[in-house]
């Protein structure tokens, strides 16, 4: 299944990308657009461009599970990607995927500028594996 994984942001927003092998989750860029209309739309033209057949998008909750504002505000781009797509979108818990993301951008030595524009496209693409190895366990289960 073609999946695309979404870690938004106020000015950046993430995004990474596995095929419909579900193999690899592989970082696709970050959309830079502060204005949230001009950020939707470009992420539903991903969406299209890619022929995604579902969307992750991280919910980043409070440590405690409680959902605060900027989780409250991917929750409602995730209802209305759902609704204006088509296309299934399910939340996932980023809770601690930037300061992955951090850590291998650290490891890595990709510092500064290089370190900005790339940081949410590492998030998204963390999100995604973690969603991948949950559907993985999924269909071991079965």
């Amino acid at each position: 299944m073609k999946i695309l994984a979404i870690d938004y942001g106020d000015s950046r927003t993430g995004l990474a990308y596995c095929d419909q092998y579900e193999s690899i989750a592989a970082p696709l860029g970050t959309v830079f657009e502060k204005n949230p209309e001009r950020c939707f739309l470009k992420i539903l033209e991903k969406i299209n461009e890619l022929g995604s057949e579902l969307v992750v998008v991280g919910h980043p909750l409070n440590m405690n599970g409680s959902a605060g504002p900027r989780a409250q505000m991917c929750e409602e781009l995730a209802e209305r990607i759902e609704r204006e797509s088509g296309v299934k979108t399910v939340l996932w818990d980023e809770r601690v995927t930037t300061v992955q993301a951090i850590g291998i951008l650290n490891d890595t030595n990709v510092r500064g500028k290089k370190r900005r524009s790339v940081i949410d496209s590492v998030a998204a693409t963390l999100i995604l594996e973690s969603y991948l190895d949950y559907r993985k366990k999924q269909k071991a289960e079965q």
